[in-house]
């Protein structure tokens, strides 16, 4: 097989995903390795959305771009695993506020150390800070100059 530097003709979306494929995949392996193989990568997505105050499913689901029902699933397994749980909310009413739990702070912690080792890693034989200039640029080109936008989990 061809390297993308030897087929410089290689679509930038296919070399985007297979980076990303490639990155999250290693990642995740490395997560398992530590004891957190019941975890998949949008279990990860929706604790980064849940961090500090949490949010009801609803804001879940938006932030996520998954449906009421999907975010009502995602929650449910979360706590049944023991990483969310639901509180009454400050506002009121019948809404549930849903929260992280201790085991979902260590999993966060766990989480960073491992994907800031893989980033040193590879820093070691790609010049990251120019990808992420170069991909800032690429974001701000498509988007504008606001703040990013969401990650949808669309994969």
């Amino acid at each position: 097989m061809t390297s993308a530097e030897e087929n410089p003709g290689t679509e930038l979306t296919f070399l985007l995903g297979i980076g990303f494929q490639l990155m999250l995949g290693e990642f995740t392996r490395r997560l398992a390795e530590e004891g957190y193989a019941d975890l998949r990568p949008l279990h990860g997505m929706a604790f980064q959305a849940l961090k500090g105050p949490g949010a009801t499913a609803s804001e879940l689901a938006e932030r996520l771009g998954v449906t009421k029902q999907a975010a009502g699933q995602i929650v449910d397994d979360l706590e049944k695993r023991g990483y969310v749980r639901r509180e009454p909310h400050p506002g009121g009413g019948r809404r549930k506020l849903v929260v992280l739990t201790p085991a979902a702070d260590r999993h966060l912690a766990t989480a960073g150390r491992v994907l800031h080792q893989l980033e040193a890693e590879l820093a070691a034989r790609a010049d990251l800070a120019a990808l992420r200039g170069e991909l800032a640029r690429v974001i701000r080109a498509l988007h504008g100059d606001g703040g990013l936008p969401p990650l949808r989990p669309v994969w």
